[in-house]
């Protein structure tokens, strides 16, 4: 028994040290009143459970019961009678060990695609007082890129769903971005500027992330003055949520790029333009940066904090990322201290508690820039402690084992995990199970907490919900054992054939290995080419098993919302497959001018496995195209704004910019976008190789590019309302393309 209290004297020693190292780190805390947070998590409960069930927890916040250096903990035990009692040193503690409880004790389950909550009738006792302490002082979540990929359009009541779902998994610190644009423009009026200077500045809503990072200007805009009006409402509601449930808020702060209209106002200004971004030009990107030095980086820096802690409030936490997938000015050291010193400043002189917490995505994404001696000077050009940087990329390509734990900052280490909100089952549970306890027993380790980062979210329930129970324990979990749990919990009853899916996809999709980066690779979501990637990290053999068994047990498990999207999605992802396959016969078929399987396999590939695909999309409305437009639509007040909404929201999908600048990255696999974007590309390519056969003439890439291109604009307006709500039978529409091609799959050597 002396081993468990060495670990947790080591441990409150740890903490005890971080804690007298950065202060300032130490003095974040939710300032809402313990009775408040309390009554937060309570009304959690009631929304979750309903009324009745919830009335058999009892809440308590208690700061004290916080762990060396202010770590989370909660306490778990049985009341009277069929009474649990929970406590908690925050909200989110509470509602966090509320969570663990209704997993461990009932069974339950809570994620993006749904919930299973059977409850007993009577609730089962706590046999013993169960005390659990986080070891990570944060559990952050969310990305820049998030707030356009995944919330763009969201209503109050999805961000009240998805402030529950984070309370529930542990999540005490989070972005705050939303509506930052009407502070903006509040604050360039005031600077000088007019109307015109701004709508030219703003980018459209499902752009605005890289607007705030200063990749990009102008494009799908402008913003009208509703969407300012709503998105300052929503924010309200959004902060005030997070708060009373003990969640610290991180507001964005000046991170340098300003509008072309200041240039105007202040001619005499030292700002530089920057470079194009990704494969936009200068008509929609060359941002201008203000030179640190100038005295307007300051005034503008605190004009814009000042306005942003007067009308929200503030818990000391703000976000800037002045250099992301964009080169400094400069490599010379003192140059790049000026700029983090001069964003830093800017933070301290509209509130001297500031904390600035930097996403690190730059440093392992332009590594031959960001060698040592540059990204020692960005960090250091701010106080120790003073900074927390994000680990972004960490389950894969984690930055502070080779910049010595961030020389001196603290940092959070980060589940990146997803692109573009691509679907595809992805995940790398070994290295995420691994990672954070390898990254907090480094020398001099300088790690505060864990993250998740996703762009895009609602895909790949499973990794998440093993990122976020990591948060709460001391060493990595027994993944075989954690994920026959997780089966269990989803679906409210233990099923054989059902753990046996789950371990091969925990063991083949979820665990990739290598420096995993991902993008969705697979031909049917890409322009056509005979030059297309075919690539995976798994055995696909593995999918296709798990897609038998989880077929196999439809009939059971088939009343289960949950099954059925997993049913859906592991469908999804074995047709995915397949589609690859025929993608290679057609190729090998027109190398080797075999005219009729070309048209075989094109056949089939374009008139029959696409639209089957697109149908059992179209009956699940979590896999909807009509879902994504419709609630664009749901936030225009006007037939102007529905055009310009509906125009971010395809365009964002498909050829994210005016040119296909960065074609395809945010791709979906959505009924309704299968058959009318996927599917057209691929009639068009198949039937342009099927033309080059018939005449004796080469396939040019070029040419087919300028062809399909009007294809995919044509898509962005072709006017069509598409379905919200489903429409077929899941269970029968699975069944049929279960008996259609598994066995195709199985005879092709899979």
């Amino acid at each position: 028994m002396a081993l468990p209290w060495t670990l947790l004297l080591l441990a409150a020693a740890a903490a005890g040290a971080s804690r007298s190292r950065w202060g300032s780190i130490g003095a974040l805390q939710p300032e809402a009143a313990e009775a408040r947070q309390a009554g937060a998590v309570q009304e959690l409960l009631e929304r979750l459970l309903g009324p009745r069930a919830a009335s058999v927890f009892t809440v308590s916040v208690n700061r004290s019961l916080a762990g060396p250096g202010g770590l989370d903990s909660y306490r778990l035990r049985s009341g009277a009678p069929g009474v649990v009692d929970v406590a908690g040193s925050s909200g989110v503690a509470a509602a966090s060990g509320i969570y663990h409880y209704l997993k461990d004790f009932c069974g339950c389950h809570v994620s993006w695609s749904g919930t299973q909550l059977r409850l007993p009738d009577s609730l089962p006792p706590v046999p013993t007082e169960i005390s659990v302490t986080s070891p990570n002082r944060f559990r952050f979540y969310q990305n820049v890129c998030t707030h356009s990929y995944s919330y763009v359009w969201w209503n109050w009541d999805r961000w009240e769903q998805e402030i529950d779902w984070m309370a529930l998994h542990g999540i005490n610190m989070a972005l705050a971005f939303t509506g930052q644009e009407a502070i903006w423009q509040r604050v360039y009026l005031s600077l000088g500027l007019n109307q015109s200077e701004i709508d030219e500045y703003f980018t459209g809503p499902a752009f605005l992330a890289w607007n705030r990072m200063g990749n990009l200007h102008t494009w799908a805009g402008p913003l009208p003055l509703s969407w300012h009006l709503k998105q300052l409402y929503l924010q309200y509601r959004i902060l005030e949520r997070m708060r009373a449930l003990g969640m610290l808020t991180v507001l964005p702060a000046f991170s340098g790029h300003i509008p072309h209209g200041i240039l105007r106002i202040f001619p005499r200004v030292n700002a530089t333009r920057l470079g194009g971004w990704s494969h936009f030009d200068c008509t929609y990107s060359c941002t201008y940066l203000l030179s640190p030095e100038d005295p307007m980086f300051q005034v503008i820096g605190t004009l814009f904090l000042k306005e942003m802690v007067k009308e929200f409030g503030t818990d000391h936490v703000y976000s800037a990322d002045t250099f992301n997938e964009m080169q400094p000015l400069s490599s010379e050291p003192a140059y790049l201290s000026k700029v983090s010193a001069a964003v830093f400043r800017s933070m301290a002189g509209a509130d001297p508690s500031a904390v600035w917490l930097m996403q690190g995505w730059l440093f392992q994404h332009q590594p031959d820039f960001w060698q040592p001696a540059q990204i020692r000077a960005l960090l250091q050009g701010v106080p120790l402690g003073r900074m927390v940087v994000l680990d972004l990329f960490a389950e894969s390509k984690p930055v502070y084992p080779w910049t010595e734990s961030f020389y001196g900052q603290p940092f959070i280490w980060c589940m990146l995990q997803n692109f573009g909100g691509n679907h595809g089952l992805f995940g790398t549970a070994e290295a995420i199970n691994r990672g954070p306890f390898v990254a907090r027993d480094f020398l001099n380790s300088t790690m505060v907490g864990i993250g998740l980062t996703p762009e895009g979210i609602e895909q790949n329930d499973m990794i998440y919900e093993l990122m976020t129970d990591l948060g709460w324990c001391k060493k990595p979990v027994d993944l075989q054992r954690w994920v026959t749990e997780y089966a269990t919990q989803r679906y409210g009853v233990r099923n054989a054939q059902v753990t046996t899916a789950w371990q091969l996809l925990l063991w083949s999709v979820y665990n990739c290995s290598d420096a995993c980066v991902n993008h969705n690779h697979s031909p049917l979501m890409r322009r056509p080419s005979l030059r297309m990637n075919t690539e995976l990290w798994y055995n696909q053999s593995d999918v296709f098993e798990a897609w038998r068994l989880l077929q196999t047990t439809a009939g059971e498990l088939g009343n289960s919302s949950t099954f059925r999207y997993d049913l859906v999605d592991v469908t999804r992802q074995a047709m995915q497959q397949l589609v690859s396959e025929y993608y290679l016969e057609i190729k090998e078929a027109f190398q080797g001018h075999g005219l009729s399987r070309l048209l075989t396999a094109g056949g089939v590939l374009v008139y029959d496995l696409l639209p089957e695909l697109d149908s059992l999309l179209a009956s699940d409305g979590r896999f909807l195209l009509g879902r994504w437009l419709e609630a664009a639509r749901s936030v225009a007040t006007s037939d102007r704004e529905v055009e310009l909404y509906d125009l971010n929201a395809r365009n964002q999908l498909t050829l994210w910019g005016p040119n296909g600048n960065i074609l395809d990255y945010a791709n979906k696999q959505l009924g309704g976008l299968v058959l009318d974007y996927y599917g057209v590309r691929w009639s068009l390519f198949v039937s342009t190789l099927v033309e080059c056969l018939n005449t004796g003439t080469p396939f040019h890439q070029n040419q087919f590019n300028q062809a399909v291109f009007q294809v995919e604009r044509g898509f962005i307006y072709n006017g069509k309302r598409y379905p919200a709500r489903a429409a077929g039978n899941t269970l029968e529409i699975a069944k049929k393309i279960f008996l259609k091609y598994y066995p195709s799959a199985t005879k092709r050597g899979h």
